[in-house]
């Protein structure tokens, strides 16, 4: 950072700038930690014979041992990718309506679990439905160890509720698929031929407004080799939604050859079966009682109205713990 052509790259040095900050926030969470357990420890030693004050330690000591815990938590983004930003996507499925209407309350929820981790959250692409909720939505989230966070939410989530688009008021099944992929910053690691790519510019679609469908702004970009289909729009210019197509590309080749790895290695070790319904990875009941359940996992919780305010880091921890003992 102080080399004197650091900044003739904007992007890159925004990168390794933010790659910075996170990184000493990080280091910093960690030396805080251990100068807070010095304390402790002498006035441990200095307070044997005071009630008082062990009662205080004691409290102390219960304070220390859950933040150890969160922190420790952290040894599981152990993958490639983990520490990398993330791009979310989150598709309908079938269910109509309902399926559009459940994908727009997924990127809340979403949304609200970025807001909490201190994520920056940036909607690249997005498709809404002609009566309620989104088609679709490709979301650029921003901050260390984003993907180590939101893999977990890769595949398919089901809600069942009584639907508020039908006038008889019966009970509906829905389903919307969520993709989540790293984001690659190092051109290196995923190498992009250009006469493997085709590129489609068009019109943006969406409802209108300033430049909407006046100039052909969106891009679609096809992969020859793969038959991978990336396509974005949000953006006015042609060539930041070209940027932001790249990125999804790149993320979605990542993933491919990180499965192959993770294939040979299985041929190694031997294939692990898990007994899951269905597709889902998660489902989602809200009549006739309330349950979010994880089929990978087992882990449930009644408490559906929190899930969907963005609070899954039970989830996610219960996912990355039982693919740590995979491994």
């Amino acid at each position: 950072m102080s080399a004197p052509d650091f900044w003739a790259d904007n992007v890159s040095a925004s990168n390794t700038s933010r790659k910075y900050e996170n990184l000493r926030s990080y280091y910093n969470s960690w030396l805080d930690f251990k100068n807070e357990l010095g304390d402790f420890l002498c006035s441990a030693e200095m307070s044997e014979n005071d009630e008082k004050m062990m009662t205080e330690l004691n409290e102390k000591f219960s304070e220390l041992e859950k933040r150890f815990s969160k922190m420790e938590f952290q040894v599981l983004f152990a993958d490639k990718y983990d520490k990398n930003s993330a791009i979310l996507s989150l598709h309908a499925g079938v269910g109509g309506v309902d399926a559009q209407d459940w994908t727009e309350i997924l990127m809340r929820m979403y949304l609200r679990f970025c807001e909490r981790h201190g994520f920056e959250t940036k909607i690249i692409d997005k498709n809404d439905g002609a009566e309620a909720g989104i088609k679709s939505v490709t979301i650029e989230v921003t901050g260390l160890y984003a993907y180590g966070w939101l893999k977990s939410e890769n595949g398919v989530h089901r809600l069942v509720r009584i639907s508020p688009f039908d006038a008889e008021k019966m009970r509906h099944t829905s389903f919307a698929l969520a993709e989540v992929l790293p984001e690659i910053e190092d051109d290196k690691v995923i190498e992009i031929k250009d006469e493997d790519l085709k590129i489609d510019v068009m019109r943006a679609g969406g409802h209108g407004g300033q430049s909407v469908n006046t100039t052909d702004s969106a891009v679609r970009i096809t992969h020859l080799p793969t038959g991978i289909v990336v396509k974005c729009q949000n953006e006015r210019s042609q060539l930041q939604n070209k940027m932001n197509a790249m990125k999804i590309l790149k993320g979605k080749l990542a993933k491919i050859y990180s499965e192959q790895e993770s294939e040979k290695l299985q041929q190694i070790k031997g294939e692990y079966r898990q007994a899951e319904w269905g597709n889902q990875a998660r489902s989602y009941v809200m009549q006739p009682y309330q349950l979010v359940k994880d089929h990978r996992t087992e882990y449930e919780t009644a408490e559906i109205d929190k899930v969907l305010d963005g609070e899954i880091d039970d989830f996610v921890e219960n996912y990355l713990r039982l693919q740590a003992g995979k491994k």
